[in-house]
């Protein structure tokens, strides 16, 4: 404004000078050119001024005169702005990664409880689709009236286990409803399906374990007390060999549910086995000895074995392995029965024990169980043949220990067929071993 002043006073002077130099009316023309030509630089700088407050990301014009300093002044306080925008910006970025990155699902609602945004984890856990269903009502997403009930109520101390079935899966959540800002809600919800699994296996086998135990340790007191109880005279010897032998009978069996489980607690503890080539064929041929005086000639035993073929890990472990489904396919198989064992190499490669019968068969909805723990199709068939309902388990741990798959096939009233597929990498040839 200072220098607009100054011009406007210098062209005065300078008019004044020239009217009383060359006559008035001179003095006003070179007055009012000066104007002109002020008012046509003014205008200049204005339109360039205006040009740059369209896209202020660049510097100011030069030489926009009296704007010079203003225009310097917004210009650096406009880039601090964009700069902590852009800070601000990332940092809200890199919340928003973290919050994709979160195992657990997140989902923010507003005062009426509609979706604002949710994360891909609970998108999982509850179906949600946050292009469909953003601002709708949560309550029509979770269809559950124990959800209803909780998000009623006035604080969430605690969070609420919700089980859902989606696609024939049944589900448990662990969801949190939490209060923040300004009328907002946030939902964190957590998977705790194989927690409850884990919780659940862990109750079936304390149960299964005192169960298993209960038994032979009953009828040990039963004998015990009797003895005790009884006058020496008044049992005769081949009685009271007889309930020795049923006493040691029970101990036995309590002996091997004991040293199952130990078995199984070693090979949980260790998640791979490396060993060295074991001659496979040697195990089978040592487990079919057993499995026959096992039978005690009331089956027919056909053999397929390879001779020479060795699988790299633990013989013990492999022994057992081999043994348990030899054992069950003893058990399971009424008299005159046919059990086929085979030992082979694929076409991939691969190496595959297996064991087929022509025994009682095992029923479809049986089937993925099988490995489980103390599962037994039929608990009274299953204690009068014997056996502690580990055995598979322990085959199970071991294929896994050698990378190996364990295969289950069967029809119930039809047979089965237990196969242990060992992969390419695992398997040798005893002659190159030796070479």
């Amino acid at each position: 404004m200072v220098k607009t002043l100054l011009t406007i006073a210098l062209w005065g002077l300078l008019g004044w000078l020239t009217g009383a130099w060359l006559g008035a009316n001179s003095g006003w023309i070179v007055f009012t050119f000066g104007l002109l030509l002020m008012i046509l630089v003014c205008g200049s700088q204005l339109s360039k001024i205006t040009r740059w407050s369209k896209n202020t990301n660049d510097p100011p014009p030069v030489s926009v005169g009296p704007w010079d300093n203003v225009l310097a002044q917004i210009y650096r306080s406009m880039r601090l702005q964009r700069q902590e925008i852009e800070q601000l910006n990332r940092h809200v970025d890199g919340i928003m990664l973290a919050a994709e990155a979160l195992p657990d699902g997140a989902i923010t609602l507003d005062e009426s409880m509609a979706v604002t945004w949710c994360n891909q984890t609970a998108c999982e856990h509850i179906g949600l689709n946050l292009e469909t269903d953003r601002d709708r009502s949560i309550f029509n997403i979770l269809r559950a009236p124990e959800f209803l009930r909780y998000a009623k109520q006035k604080d969430w101390h605690s969070p609420l286990l919700l089980h859902l079935s989606s696609d024939g899966k049944e589900k448990s959540l662990l969801i949190q409803l939490t209060p923040y800002g300004v009328g907002q809600f946030l939902i964190v919800t957590r998977d705790v399906t194989q927690m409850e699994k884990l919780e659940t296996t862990r109750k079936d086998f304390v149960a299964n374990v005192s169960h298993e135990m209960r038994t032979p340790l009953t009828v040990l007191a039963g004998f015990l007390e009797t003895l005790r109880d009884m006058p020496p005279e008044s049992l005769t010897s081949e009685q009271r060999e007889r309930y020795q032998d049923m006493m040691l009978e029970q101990a036995q069996r309590m002996q091997a549910l004991v040293a199952d489980l130990l078995t199984l607690s070693t090979l949980e503890s260790s998640p791979s086995a490396q060993g060295s080539p074991v001659r496979l064929d040697t195990v089978i041929n040592t487990a079919l000895q057993q499995a026959k005086v096992l039978s005690n000639g009331q089956h027919v035993f056909v053999t397929n074995i390879t001779e020479g073929l060795c699988v790299s890990g633990v013989e013990t472990e492999l022994a057992s392995a081999v043994s348990n489904l030899l054992t069950n396919a003893v058990r399971y198989t009424p008299k005159d029965g046919t059990i086929t064992v085979s030992w082979y190499l694929t076409e991939s490669g691969a190496a595959c024990y297996s064991v087929q019968d022509t025994g009682i068969g095992i029923a479809a909805q049986d089937i993925p169980r099988l490995t489980e723990r103390f599962y037994r199709v039929d608990r009274g068939r299953s204690r009068s043949t014997g056996g502690t309902g580990l055995g598979l388990a322990i085959t199970r741990h071991v294929a896994m220990r050698h990378d190996a798959e364990l295969h289950i096939q069967s029809r119930y009233g039809a047979g089965s067929l237990f196969s242990l597929e060992f992969p390419k990498a695992r398997v040798t040839q005893a002659e190159a071993q030796s070479a």
